[in-house]
């Protein structure tokens, strides 16, 4: 299993929870965008940079998907054409498509577009806030585990160290914060 991030269009806030997560159950993280990134890359981490134009990032990310993987992206047609591969897509803003809900949502982009064109609706989505970034940490954690158990990853995670193992209590890969009470050593 590789993770396969669509950089172009990427909340940077959630780099850190992905490159955390890759470090710790070693698999293979692939920023995927038509611009260079500030990504420092490591044996299971790198960037691909792939010429400006339209789809040429979603192409590629397309090309590259096989089943099992991981695609982050917001594009629902990028995420239509990756779990036809048998990949599965999650959102930065932690909504997993699968197999059983991305027609659904091709068919509410498509309406929303629709009324976009008309002019019956304005608008985006809302900023990007902690608790998306939670959600994202939290179904990030969650799949993962769940391709752990189910053992889709390669061999080589399943005999991974212990204190490289998914965590026992389901935490996610957020970082942790200090203790209220806590005060700083001198």
């Amino acid at each position: 299993m590789k993770i396969y991030i669509d950089a172009d269009a990427f909340p940077n806030i959630i780099k850190d929870i992905l490159i955390r997560a890759s470090a710790r159950l070693n698999v293979p993280l692939v920023f995927i965008a038509n611009k260079p990134l500030r990504v420092k890359t490591s044996a299971s981490i790198s960037v691909v940079v792939v010429a400006e134009g339209a789809d040429v990032t979603d192409d590629r990310i397309a090309s590259l998907a096989q089943s099992g993987d991981l695609i982050i992206t917001s594009d629902i047609p990028l995420a239509d054409r990756v779990i036809a591969k048998g990949a599965f897509a999650l959102t930065p803003r932690g909504d997993l498509y699968t197999e059983g809900n991305i027609k659904d949502r091709l068919s509410v982009r498509d309406l929303l577009g629709e009324l976009r064109d008309g002019g019956m609706l304005t608008g985006g989505p809302d900023a990007f806030s902690k608790n998306d970034r939670q959600a994202f940490a939290n179904q990030l954690d969650s799949f993962l585990i769940r391709q752990l158990k189910s053992g889709a990853t390669s061999d080589r995670s399943r005999r991974l160290p212990k204190t490289m193992r998914p965590p026992a209590d389901h935490s996610t890969f957020l970082p942790r914060p200090e203790p209220e009470n806590s005060k700083p050593r001198d």
